[in-house]
C-alpha cells in the first residue's frame, strides 16, 4: 500500500469521526441513539424538535462543510501551482470580491430584494443569486483578461487589483447604507455553513461535485506545470487552455460555495500547504485528492469548534479559520525563509 493511499484511509476514517460528531453535538443535546434512530431508521424521535433540528440543520450543515471544504481546498491547490505561488488561493482573484459586491448591492443598496418585472426575489434568495451573479461576472472578467495576458503574474496581480477595486465600492455602499443593511452584511461576511437546507442540498451537491471532477481531470496537465510551463508545452500540453480550464473550475467552485456559505477564509489557503506537509510530496495523482480530503476534514472540524459553546450560541466560521490556517501560512513563509537562507 502507498503513502498516499495510507494518508487517504486514514484522513478518510477522520472525516467520517467529525461528521458523526457533527451530528451529535450542537446547542441542542440529543442522545446518540435518538441520532441514529432518527437518521439511520428514519423514525421520529422522541420530542419533534431533534427530528427537525438533525435533519433540517445539522445533516445539511455537516454535507455543506464536507463539500465546501473540499472545493476551496482544491481551488487553493489548483492556483497555488498554476501561479507557483504559495500564497496564491480562492480570493486572489478577486472572485471571492465579485460575490461579497453582489451582497452588498442586494443588501446595502437594493434593501435586500430584487425586482425584475413581475418577478421579485427577497430574504435567502435574493443574497444568493447576488452573490453568485457577482462571482460570475468577475470570472468572466478574469478569463478576458487571460486571453490578452499571456504571463501568468501579471493575471495575478490583474486578479489582486480588481479585488482592490471591489472593496473600494464595497466601502462605499457601506458608507451610505442603513445601519441595519450594514450589520446584514456584517453577518453575512462572517460566513457559516448553515446556508444550505436539505431542499437546496442536491443543486449545491451536484454543481460542487461537478466542479471537484473538472478538478480531477486537471491532475496531468497540473503534475506538467510544476516543472515549468516550457515544459508543459514541450509535452503537448496548451497551457492557455489549461489556464482557463483552471480559472472556470476554479470559479464555479468559488461562486457557489461563497454565495451559501459567505466568504469562508484561510481553509482554500492553508489547507493544500497541510496535505504537502502530511504526504511530503507535490505529484497531484496523490496530493490532489488528498487535499480534498484534508480539505473536508477541516472545514468539519471548524464547524464542529463554531458549535462547541452549545446553549452559549455559535461562533462566527471566519472567527475560527484564521486559527487553524494562519499559523501554518506563518510556518510556510519562515521555511521558505530558511530554505533561500541555506
Amino acid at each position: 500500500m502507498t503513502k498516499g493511499l495510507k494518508y487517504s484511509l486514514g484522513m478518510t476514517l477522520l472525516i467520517v469521526a467529525l461528521f458523526v460528531v457533527n451530528l451529535l453535538v450542537g446547542s441542542v443535546k440529543i442522545p446518540a441513539s435518538e441520532v441514529l434512530r432518527i437518521l439511520l431508521l428514519g423514525e421520529e424521535g422522541s420530542k419533534a424538535s431533534w427530528s427537525f433540528i438533525l435533519w433540517e440543520s445539522r445533516l445539511p450543515q455537516a454535507i455543506t462543510a464536507l463539500l465546501c471544504g473540499g472545493a476551496l481546498s482544491v481551488c487553493g491547490l489548483m492556483l497555488q501551482t498554476a501561479f507557483n505561488n504559495p500564497l496564491a488561493g480562492p480570493s486572489i482573484l478577486g472572485i471571492n470580491s465579485g460575490a461579497n459586491l453582489g451582497v452588498a448591492l442586494v443588501m446595502l443598496l437594493f434593501g435586500g430584494t430584487l425586482t425584475t418585472g413581475s418577478f421579485t426575489l427577497s430574504g435567502f434568495f435574493s443574497i444568493l443569486a447576488g452573490a453568485f451573479v457577482g462571482s460570475m461576472l468577475i470570472m468572466a472578467i478574469i478569463l478576458f483578461l487571460s486571453t490578452l495576458l499571456k504571463s501568468n503574474l501579471m493575471l495575478l496581480i490583474a486578479g489582486i487589483m480588481i479585488g482592490y477595486i471591489t472593496s473600494s465600492a464595497i466601502s462605499l455602499l457601506n458608507f451610505f447604507a442603513t445601519a441595519e443593511g450594514v450589520q446584514s452584511y456584517m453577518v453575512w461576511g462572517l460566513g457559516n455553513f448553515s446556508g444550505v437546507s436539505l431542499q437546496q442540498l442536491p443543486v449545491f451537491a451536484i454543481i460542487t461535485l461537478v466542479g471537484v471532477v473538472g478538478a480531477l481531470l486537471l491532475i496531468k496537465p497540473l503534475n506538467a506545470l510544476l516543472l515549468g510551463e516550457r515544459y508543459a508545452e514541450n509535452l503537448g500540453i496548451n497551457t492557455h487552455r489549461v489556464r482557463n480550464a483552471l480559472l472556470l473550475v476554479t470559479g464555479l467552485l468559488t461562486a457557489i460555495t461563497t454565495a451559501f456559505c459567505g466568504p469562508i477564509s484561510f481553509i482554500g489557503l492553508a489547507v493544500p500547504h497541510i496535505a504537502r506537509m502530511l504526504l511530503g510530496m507535490a505529484n497531484h495523482r496523490s496530493l490532489l485528492p488528498f487535499t480534498i480530503l484534508c480539505g473536508s476534514a477541516v472545514a468539519l472540524l471548524c464547524n464542529l469548534i463554531c458549535v462547541l459553546p452549545g446553549e452559549g450560541g455559535i461562533i462566527p466560521l471566519n472567527a475560527v479559520t484564521p486559527f487553524i490556517g494562519a499559523p501554518v501560512i506563518i510556518y510556510v513563509l519562515l521555511s521558505a525563509r530558511n530554505n533561500r537562507i541555506s
